[in-house]
């Protein structure tokens, strides 16, 4: 937690040109295995703030804050569920963060995002692959992020049982940022 309220610190103290994302644009999917069925859910609050430049990658950053009671899986009790304290624990842990720790580039328009995944008090370092689109002073980031839920605490009890409910979760992002 204390990289979540360390990153906007640097940010600031680093004149970093801090982007908005536009919220009308982004979204934001978890889509999980249950019975090895696809079960696609999205949160509907969630906000990013990126500072990047295409030319100087390792000056980027990226801090990322979704509300896990946001989660919509499409059915009021499935989200009721979800939300509970053996899913997410929206009440004890609403929000859920990612922050950079540092950018690289891989090829063209793409780039290796290391950073910090925090999700129901869990801290974990994670790699996160990004494709960026750029439009006039539209940038554009998408990417897919496999999440060992387990490894933050998500689905407890009965719900530990990767049979039923596989451990991995993919996290499929389209981010929509727009420069002013």
């Amino acid at each position: 937690m204390r990289a979540a309220l360390v990153a906007p610190a640097m940010l600031v103290a680093s004149g970093a040109a801090w982007a908005q994302m536009d919220a009308g644009k982004s979204t934001l999917v978890a889509i999980s295995r249950q019975m090895g069925v696809p079960v696609e859910g999205r949160f509907t609050k969630f906000d990013a703030q990126i500072s990047f430049d295409p030319a100087k990658p390792a000056a980027g950053m990226a801090r990322l804050t979704v509300d896990t009671g946001s989660y919509d899986l499409g059915d009021a009790s499935y989200n009721n569920s979800v939300r509970g304290p053996e899913w997410f624990d929206a009440k004890a842990y609403p929000q859920a963060t990612f922050v950079s720790t540092s950018i690289m580039s891989t090829g063209s328009n793409q780039y290796s995002v290391n950073g910090n995944l925090t999700i129901k008090g869990h801290t974990q370092p994670v790699v996160v692959p990004v494709v960026l689109t750029q439009q006039g002073a539209t940038q554009t980031f998408d990417g897919t992020l496999p999440v060992q839920r387990l490894g933050f605490g998500i689905g407890t009890g009965e719900w530990k049982d990767t049979s039923v409910v596989a451990d991995e979760v993919l996290v499929k992002f389209h981010i929509v940022i727009a420069h002013k």
